[in-house]
């Protein structure tokens, strides 16, 4: 019988990483069905899920453990059972003036509403007009069924006069 395991990796980032990580899970029989990987101010960090056979799990483990002496520490997680995820999923973009604090404000709002983040991608970037700092951010979000999308960008735009949010179904 199969199961899950979430690994999340982080190490100086240098070539042969993925490779090494790859390698390991493959020679114990395991299979990475999906990831998110990437490079960010000179780390590599990653989150992945494996399945693998029950009881070649704790080989893998030990293996995936023993990466630390190559400098990839890697952490394993048992997800438990994978439920199925509820509501309807949006895609969600803000765009507004760079400040201390505005990510904890958008999920803060996000998270009053009972909006689930899914992913997050978010990024601060010189403005093509006046090079002032812009705050970047795209989410793909799970919204409680029967949600109005006009609640949720009402919320965020209250937070402050400058924040544009496009709602894609």
């Amino acid at each position: 019988m199969s199961t899950y395991l979430v690994l999340t990796i982080i190490a100086d980032d240098k070539p042969g990483i993925v490779e090494k990580l790859s390698a390991t899970i493959a020679d114990h029989g395991g299979n990475w069905l999906e990831s998110r990987m990437a490079q960010m101010a000179g780390k590599f960090a990653g989150i992945l899920r494996v399945s693998i056979d029950e009881d070649k799990t704790n080989s893998l483990v030990s293996a995936l453990a023993s990466l630390g002496t190559k400098g990839i520490q890697v952490k394993v997680e048992d997800p438990g059972a994978i439920a199925a995820e509820a509501g309807t999923h949006l895609q969600l973009s803000v765009v507004g003036n760079d400040r201390p604090g505005i990510v904890r404000e958008v999920s803060r709002a996000l998270a009053t509403l009972g909006v689930n983040v899914l992913e997050l991608t978010t990024s601060c970037e010189p403005a093509e007009m006046s090079a002032v700092p812009l705050f970047r951010s795209e989410a793909l979000v799970s919204v409680p069924a029967g949600m109005d999308t006009d609640d949720i960008s009402d919320a965020l735009e209250a937070l402050s006069d400058d924040l544009m949010v496009e709602i894609e179904r």
